[in-house]
């Protein structure tokens, strides 16, 4: 068992601290104000974390631009000792975001579950199969990696360099799918789809997609006119699609291109109809 204390009582932070403390570890949890947490946690507000004596590992789940003020209320308190494991869990930050606590002798890194955290309560089997990326000193990576270990996660070590690398790639694949899904919605509502008819067209092809690509990869997964090589057909969407719509569909035409194996001839008809 390992006491982790978190700072920051959002969504991750719940979700997170619930997953800790189901999987056996003891879990503090301080927030600057009082609030209703959905799920049972020892929980404290205002100044500095009254547990700091007490935990082996502290999380930062503050957003990014917080970061650098709470390391300085940390360091100024002067209870992050070398006993201590600091890490925060930002996707695109790396272990400098707490070079301040570098003189305390404690361990610095970071832990990112690449998952979203919208409801804490389903935040344990959530997370279970799900990778996090880990970065850091090497005793940081190291407790870091058990701690995701502990939860369900794959722990994938990266160098700092490498960390934004992995959390760009997540934002384009969590995050931009749903301004897809905008855009498609959107489309099919200006061809006259309700709400109930938008989703019900979109649902399955979007799950249906996802499996796909767990199952064959990327350009085995890929369908539609590009993948056929209609040069034609690419180029009526093209002409009645919305110069915001039009600017998506040809950025991602354009990066489909080399998923697909088509003939020097189709593939230049496509890069043309794609220029005019």
């Amino acid at each position: 068992m390992t006491a982790v204390g978190i700072v920051g009582p959002g969504p991750a932070g719940v979700g997170l601290g619930f997953a800790l403390s189901r999987a056996g570890h003891r879990v503090f949890l301080h927030g600057r104000q009082a609030k209703n947490l959905p799920v049972a946690l020892d929980h404290t507000w205002g100044g500095h974390p009254p547990w700091l004596a007490a935990a082996d590992v502290v999380l930062l789940a503050v957003p990014d631009h917080a970061i650098p003020n709470l390391v300085q209320e940390l360091f100024e308190s002067k209870h992050v000792l070398e006993q201590h494991v600091v890490l925060h869990l930002s996707g695109a930050l790396d272990r400098t975001a707490l070079t301040l606590l570098s003189s305390t002798g404690a361990a610095l890194g970071s832990l990112h579950p690449v998952q979203s955290f919208q409801d804490p309560l389903t935040a344990p089997e959530q997370l279970k199969g799900s990778g996090a990326t880990v970065e850091g000193d090497e005793r940081a990576v190291e407790v870091a990696s058990d701690l995701a270990r502990s939860v369900g996660l794959h722990p994938i070590q990266v160098s700092s360099e490498q960390k934004v690398i992995y959390h760009a790639a997540e934002i384009m694949l969590s995050s931009f799918l749903p301004v897809l899904a905008a855009v498609g919605e959107r489309l099919m509502r200006e061809g006259g789809a309700t709400s109930a008819d938008v989703w019900q067209t979109l649902s399955p092809v979007l799950a249906a997609t996802v499996e796909q690509l767990r199952r064959k990869g990327t350009a085995a997964s890929l369908s539609g006119p590009l993948a056929r090589g209609e040069a034609e057909t690419i180029r009526r969407h093209l002409s009645i699609l919305s110069p915001p719509a039009k600017q998506v569909y040809l950025a991602l035409t354009r990066a489909g291109l080399d998923l697909v194996r088509l003939p020097a001839e189709q593939r230049a008809t496509i890069e043309t109809a794609l220029e005019a």
